[in-house]
C-alpha cells in the first residue's frame, strides 16, 4: 500500500507536479478564504477567464505569457472598477459582461491560429506534470508574497469582509483594500495558469475554502483547513491520474469539488442525527421534571 503511494513520486515530473500543486494551494487558499467570505466567487471565476486574451495574444506573438496574463488581469480589474463606479448596475453585471467579453476575445484570438482546441485546453487546464524549475520559483515567490500580504493586511481584509462602511469609519481605506485583494487574486491566477491552468486555479480559489467554511469558524482555522483540503486533492489527483491515465489538472479540480459535497453531506447527516437525539431527550427531561 505504501509503495502505491510512494512509487509514482520516484519520477521527477511527479514531484514537480506535487510541489506546484502544493504551492498553488497555499496561495489560493489564503486568497480564496477572503473570496468565499466576501461572496466574490463570481469575480474569481471572471478573473480566471479574464486573463485568457492576454495569454492568447502573448502565445501567438511568442511573448512572455506571464506578462500577457498580467496585462489582461489589469485590464479586467480596471474594467470592473470603472463599470462599478460609473454604472447604476450592480458589480455582478459589470463582472458578467467583462467575463463573457474577455473569454470570447481570448477564444477568438486563439482560433486565429487554426486548430486551436489543443492550445485552449492547455491554457484552461494547464499541465501540472510538465512544470519546470522556473515555474516552481514563480509559484514560490507568489506564495511568499501572498503570505506576507495576508498577514500584513489581515485586519483590513477581515473588516472589509463584514462591512465596507465599518472599514471606512475605521480609516482602513476599503476601496484600496479591495483593489489589493483583486490584485492578489490576479497574481495567484497569473502565476499559476501555466502550470495548473486557469480552471484549476479557480477551483482552488473556491472549493477548498468553501469546504473549510463548513467545519471552521475562525478565519485562520479556515485558511489552514483549506490548505489541508487542497493538499489532499493534489496528492490524490496526482495518484489517480498516474495510475488511471486521467487528465491531471481536471482530476485534481474535480476532487476538490467532490470533497466539498462529501463534507457537506457528512455535516448534514451529523446535524440530522443530533436533532433526532435532541428530540428524544426532551420528552425524557420533561417527564423527569
Amino acid at each position: 500500500m505504501v509503495d502505491l503511494l510512494l512509487d509514482p513520486f520516484a519520477f521527477q515530473f511527479m514531484r514537480n507536479g506535487l510541489y506546484a500543486g502544493l504551492l498553488t494551494v497555499v496561495s489560493a487558499s489564503l486568497v480564496g478564504t477572503w473570496v468565499v467570505m466576501r461572496g466574490m466567487s463570481f469575480m474569481g471565476d471572471a478573473m480566471a477567464h479574464g486573463v485568457l486574451p492576454g495569454i492568447a495574444l502573448a502565445f501567438l506573438l511568442g511573448g512572455n505569457l506571464l506578462v500577457g496574463a498580467a496585462i489582461s488581469a489589469a485590464v479586467m480589474i480596471a474594467g470592473v472598477s470603472l463599470a462599478s463606479a460609473r454604472s447604476r448596475l450592480g458589480d455582478d453585471v459589470a463582472i458578467g459582461l467583462l467575463f463573457v467579453g474577455m473569454l470570447a476575445l481570448g477564444v477568438a484570438i486563439i482560433s486565429a491560429r487554426g486548430a486551436y482546441a489543443g492550445d485552449l485546453t492547455t491554457i484552461l487546464f494547464g499541465d501540472p506534470i510538465g512544470v519546470t524549475r522556473g515555474n516552481l520559483r514563480t509559484l514560490l515567490i507568489a506564495a511568499a508574497v501572498t503570505i506576507v500580504l495576508t498577514v500584513a493586511l489581515y485586519r483590513p481584509f477581515l473588516v472589509l469582509s463584514f462591512s465596507r462602511a465599518k472599514a471606512r469609519v475605521l480609516g482602513m481605506h476599503p476601496r484600496l483594500t479591495h483593489l489589493v485583494m483583486l490584485g492578489l487574486i490576479a497574481m495567484v491566477i497569473v502565476t499559476s495558469f501555466s502550470t495548473v491552468g486557469t480552471l484549476l486555479v479557480f477551483a482552488f480559489l473556491v472549493a477548498p475554502p468553501a469546504t473549510a467554511s463548513l467545519v471552521a469558524r475562525r478565519v485562520p482555522v479556515m485558511m489552514l483547513a483549506s490548505i489541508l483540503v487542497g493538499s489532499a486533492s493534489v496528492l490524490a489527483g496526482l495518484l489517480i491520474s498516474f495510475y488511471y491515465g486521467t487528465a491531471t489538472a481536471a482530476t485534481i479540480a474535480g476532487l476538490s469539488v467532490l470533497l466539498y459535497f462529501v463534507v457537506l453531506t457528512v455535516r448534514e447527516v451529523v446535524d440530522a442525527v443530533r436533532r433526532q437525539v435532541s428530540r428524544h431527550h426532551r420528552p425524557a427531561e420533561a417527564t423527569a421534571g
